[in-house]
This record gives C-alpha cells, sequence and structure tokens, in this order.
C-alpha cells in the first residue's frame, strides 16, 4: 500500500499508529501526530485555543482536582455548567450541572465514566450554552500547501450528546 485513510473511530484518532504509518515510509491521510496530540485531550485544546485568541466558553483550562474547587468556579461562571471528560468523546463523561446541589455526584459520576471509558478521569467545566449550535467544516490539505473545504454541516440534532443528523448545508 501506498497510503492509508483510516475511516473514523479507533485508528483514525491513535497518535502513535500514524507514527508506525510514517516509520514503514506509507502515506496517512490523515492529521500529523503532533496535531493528533494537541487536539486529542479537550483541556490541551482548550489552551491551544485560550493561547491563540480564539474565544472559548467560560470555564477551567486545568482538570477539577475538587468539590470545593468544582463549586468555586461554578458560581464564578454561574449555572447551569457542563462538566466534561477531558479525554472524553462520545457524551461520555459529560454531566449538565443546574444548581449547586447536584454538582458533587456529578462530578463524581463523570469522573467515574471517564476512567472507565477513557482511562483517564480528569474532567474541566465550562458555563452550560443553553441550546447549542454544533457546526462543522471538514478542511482537507496536503503536501504541497493547498487546501479545500467542503463547506459546513450541521450536526446540532443529537441524543445523549451524539449527532444523529448530519446536515449540509446548515439550515441556519
Amino acid at each position: 500500500a501506498d497510503a492509508i485513510h483510516p475511516g473514523y473511530g479507533f485508528l483514525s484518532e491513535n497518535a502513535e499508529f500514524v507514527r508506525q504509518v510514517v516509520k514503514a515510509g506509507i502515506t496517512f491521510i490523515g492529521p500529523p501526530p503532533e496535531a493528533m496530540e494537541a487536539m486529542g485531550g479537550k483541556i490541551t485544546a482548550r489552551r491551544i485555543a485560550v493561547e491563540a485568541g480564539v474565544p472559548v466558553v467560560p470555564g477551567t483550562n486545568d482538570p477539577i482536582t475538587s468539590v470545593d474547587e468544582a463549586l468555586k468556579i461554578a458560581t464564578e461562571i454561574g449555572y447551569p455548567v457542563m462538566l466534561k471528560a477531558s479525554a472524553g468523546g462520545g457524551g461520555k463523561g459529560m454531566r449538565l450541572v443546574a444548581d449547586e446541589s447536584d454538582l458533587s455526584t456529578a462530578l463524581d459520576a463523570a469522573r467515574s465514566e471517564a476512567l472507565s471509558s477513557f482511562g483517564d478521569e480528569s474532567v474541566f467545566m465550562e458555563k452550560a450554552v443553553v441550546r447549542p449550535r454544533h457546526i462543522e467544516i471538514q478542511v482537507f490539505s496536503d503536501t504541497h500547501g493547498s487546501h479545500v473545504h467542503l463547506g459546513e454541516r450541521e450536526c446540532s440534532i443529537q441524543r445523549r450528546h451524539q449527532k444523529v443528523i448530519e446536515e449540509a448545508p446548515s439550515p441556519a
């Protein structure tokens, strides 16, 4: 084979797999492993966005270390808040917290689910966005510096933080 396109899921998100493919002299069709590692964890991705001046939802740039810390931050940014697993995906390790009375239980549940799903209990907090829009833009680049995007697609119709319908172009 001259090239490998990993599809989606397991191998498409595995930086070590990409390193092995490149080491074998095969072209990997996808992002370089450094980009995967930088953007694979939500906390790291959030830090990179903040450093680049990209606006982000108010929240933490580090893992929550205690219930007391979570209560303090939630009070500062205001309820509702969303707890998110840093290593997460597919809606796992996410908990919407409407008020202070639910925070401790939600933090324990998010950490537990993050650990069992991803082997990492790191959880961070963001101000919950009520009725959010989920818009994605697919961008392809080659090794010659050419870039093309396929327009936007709407992915806002979800069930348990999982996309149900992807529509292009976005009706918004």
